[in-house]
């Protein structure tokens, strides 16, 4: 059976010259359009396509692939809004449907935004921007330390809100950020503290920067250091981004490292940054 709004690996039943037509359960059937074919195929092989409702009100198969799937969140651009409602280019032929009801706000064409698919009631894929109804404060199968997927969604007094794994709110907190974030965006994060109300506290970095790291991260230093003349116009006191922008650690995690090469007596401290012991 297929799966609407998904990924299908699907069984060819023969080629035609308009296409393959595919397998698609109890007895329907779908086509895979000629220019959608990279090779020939036989009877029997299977090809993945993604499945949604197409201009006829049918099935309509593709190997094109949308920017998001059922149950996900995604930053879409509003194309079209008319009486019907508002249209967002998903990167599909057809753009996704987005009712009037659905809308957290007005929605305005050229405009950007935050959309999770659903099915409506006559099964076929819709956008929904009224995140909060899809998205809860739920750390079910989440621990600590793990690593997720984020979609920023907007900022607060404390940070930044952003979707798990397209379904559970979490929070960033702003004083430990280290590069600039924006509405939309997607990072790699992980799960710093599950809260007993089920809210959730993440951190760009993995929790409990080891030695080994710390160390390496040491090296990346003097490494730095011996090939630009003993100095490095970065110290404990400079900008998290810029930090970041050389090392791609947060500025915790630098200061902890000179911190030890200064105790190794390996760098020397100094207003316009750190230098080399000894130059």
């Amino acid at each position: 059976m297929i799966d609407i709004g998904r990924s299908n690996l699907l069984v060819v039943i023969e080629a035609h010259p308009n296409g393959l037509l595919l397998d698609g359960g109890q007895g329907r059937t779908l086509l895979l359009p000629i220019e959608q074919v990279d090779r020939p195929y036989r009877a029997g092989e299977s090809v993945e396509v993604f499945v949604y409702i197409g201009a006829d009100g049918g099935p309509a198969a593709t190997t094109q692939r949308p920017l998001a799937q059922l149950g996900e969140v995604a930053w879409l651009e509003i194309v079209e809004v008319n009486q019907l409602g508002a249209f967002a280019d998903w990167g599909l032929p057809k753009d996704l449907f987005i009712p009037f009801a659905e809308q957290h706000h007005a929605l305005r064409k050229g405009q950007r935004t935050l959309v999770r698919l659903y099915l409506d009631n006559q099964g076929r894929v819709a956008g929904s921007t009224r995140i909060d109804h899809w998205i809860r404060d739920d750390a079910t199968g989440f621990t600590v330390g793990q690593e997720v997927a984020l979609i920023i969604a907007e900022q607060t007094e404390l940070g930044f809100k952003a979707v798990i794994d397209h379904r559970s709110w979490g929070l960033l907190y702003g004083n430990e950020l280290f590069r600039t974030l924006r509405k939309g965006q997607s990072v790699k994060a992980y799960i710093r503290q599950v809260r007993t109300d089920g809210k959730i506290d993440l951190s760009l970095e993995k929790p409990g920067f080891s030695k080994s790291r710390l160390d390496g991260l040491g090296e990346q230093i003097i490494n730095h250091l011996q090939a630009n003349a003993g100095h490095l116009p970065l110290s404990d006191k400079s900008p998290p981004e810029a930090i970041y922008a050389t090392f791609g650690v947060s500025k915790k995690v630098f200061k902890q490292a000179l911190g030890a090469l200064y105790k190794q007596r390996r760098i020397t401290l100094h207003a316009d940054g750190i230098r080399l012991a000894g130059e």
